[in-house]
């Protein structure tokens, strides 16, 4: 059963150290893509803007610079208050969005009690994928591997 965890919040798009807008915005973490965090962005557009990347990014994004290229995530201080700053860099420009601190981290909190850190790959059902794939053919079926599924004019098999 796939669970969602989701949180509607504004978030500010900074447009000059002394100038930013409010953008509303939704931060979704679904079970069947746990090691993903995606946001959407409501800006004046047709199209929300979308963006997923790790929630382990995130994460630790709350507490310490992090990331490389096109998502890098820190904690600081905006008038006092304590935020967190998503620098995005896409091919259709860059973005830097401010993000309330404390909303981050009671709805990352959330996502870590549904899935816990270590426990991503549990809900994708892996080992029980590889488990079946590798396991051995029933008796009986072993002879289908050994037939000519494209029997030629000279076998019997094609008569």
């Amino acid at each position: 059963m796939q669970t969602v965890v989701e949180r509607e919040l504004e978030l500010r798009l900074v447009l000059s150290p002394e100038r930013s807008i409010p953008v509303p915005a939704r931060l979704t973490y679904r079970t069947d893509d746990p090691y993903a965090v995606h946001i959407t962005f409501h800006v004046n557009t047709d199209q929300p803007v979308n963006w997923t990347f790790a929630r382990e990014l995130l994460v630790e994004g709350v507490f310490r610079p992090c990331g490389h290229g096109d998502v890098r995530i820190w904690p600081t201080k905006v008038e006092g208050r304590s935020v967190v700053l998503m620098a995005l860099s896409s091919p259709d420009g860059d973005a830097l969005l401010e993000a309330p601190a404390a909303a981050v981290s009671a709805w990352l909190e959330r996502t870590l009690r549904v899935v816990p850190p270590g426990a991503e790959s549990e809900q994708l059902g892996i080992d029980e994928g590889l488990a079946e794939l590798l396991a051995p053919a029933p008796r009986g079926h072993d002879d289908l591997w050994l037939s000519d599924p494209w029997p030629s004019d000279e076998s019997k098999d094609g008569e």
